[in-house]
């Protein structure tokens, strides 16, 4: 169910737990964790999971072994914050990108940017540039494309 890779590692192929390789992966604090095979424990993030089309059942997941001052891309989640004003003149909050792609090393790697979409009326948008981004770490994204915004409900 599950592959590890690295740059100069060869592949570890693993099986977990579904269910409980699942509820562990949506309550953990941080977007890396720690895996333990046989003796040897990693520090990994996901990188990309497969479900089936048919039953949504998770059948694969890629961990990507983290490696100290080595640059890897990954994906930042985006959580929101307060109500849109733009929710009382007949808008709906509209998240576009639920994940930001970064580079950076594993030791700056951002647990998730924060927006407060309160101030957001509609036809607002949060765009990438406007994101709070950590010292060393580079957004891999259009500076243009927008994050969130509240858009006019047909």
């Amino acid at each position: 169910m599950a592959n590890l890779y690295a740059r100069g590692m060869e592949n570890i192929h693993a099986t977990f737990k579904t269910n409980e390789f699942i509820r562990f992966v949506k309550h953990k604090p941080n977007l890396d964790f720690m895996v333990k095979i046989g003796q040897t424990s990693y520090n990994v993030v996901v990188q990309a999971y497969q479900k089936d089309p048919v039953t949504n059942a998770l059948i694969h997941v890629d961990l990507l072994v983290l490696q100290k001052g080595l640059k890897s891309k990954f994906l930042i989640p985006v959580k929101t914050t307060g109500t849109p004003v733009g929710l009382k003149n007949k808008g709906i909050l509209m998240l576009s990108k639920a994940r930001v792609q970064v580079e950076c090393v594993p030791e700056n790697l951002p647990t998730h940017f924060e927006l407060d979409v309160s101030a957001l009326d509609v036809g607002d948008a949060i765009l990438i540039r406007d994101l709070q981004v950590p010292a060393h770490v580079r957004v891999l994204e259009n500076p243009n494309n927008a994050v969130v915004g509240v858009i006019k409900a047909k």
